[in-house]
């Protein structure tokens, strides 16, 4: 069984989901970066859906897990965090962190102006306060990184 840091070490999409103020929910597949597992970084645009959901409510689910496993043998790390457009005083830091996947994955690096105004993108951040698995009994059990 693969250990919650392997498995986010082994994926780069997650799958975000939000809800509106009004409670319905939206469910977005996501491109992102960690350095700690705590904090899951993403680039957005601000008037998407689920980055206008995050804005109305920042309560967030998030799964990550490898969509190309046999049905039964999927490992997934469930995630309970907040959501919000990375405060500007911590734009470089949360920049940092995603660029250096975006490169070591063979893609570019990202400028900081194209993700501060007037920019049509800004950086995302999903702050966890809870870590999940599934356990052998199909139940969920809390996991520290």
């Amino acid at each position: 069984m693969s250990t919650p840091r392997e498995i986010l070490a082994a994926n780069r999409f997650m799958t975000l989901a939000t809800a509106d103020a009004g409670g319905t929910p939206w469910a977005s597949p996501v491109w992102f970066a960690t350095e700690d597992g705590r904090e899951l970084v993403w680039v957005s645009k601000p008037e998407a859906r689920h980055s206008q959901n995050i804005a109305a409510r920042p309560e967030v689910g998030i799964v990550i897990f490898d969509s190309q496993q046999v049905p039964g043998t999927v490992e997934a790390l469930y995630v309970e965090a907040r959501g919000e457009q990375v405060p500007e005083d911590e734009t470089d830091r949360a920049l940092d962190v995603f660029n250096r996947a975006s490169v070591a994955q063979g893609l570019p690096a990202w400028p900081r102006e194209d993700v501060v105004e007037p920019a049509r993108y800004r950086l995302y951040r999903a702050v966890a306060v809870e870590h999940s698995v599934l356990d052998g009994g199909d139940h969920r059990a809390r996991v520290e990184l």
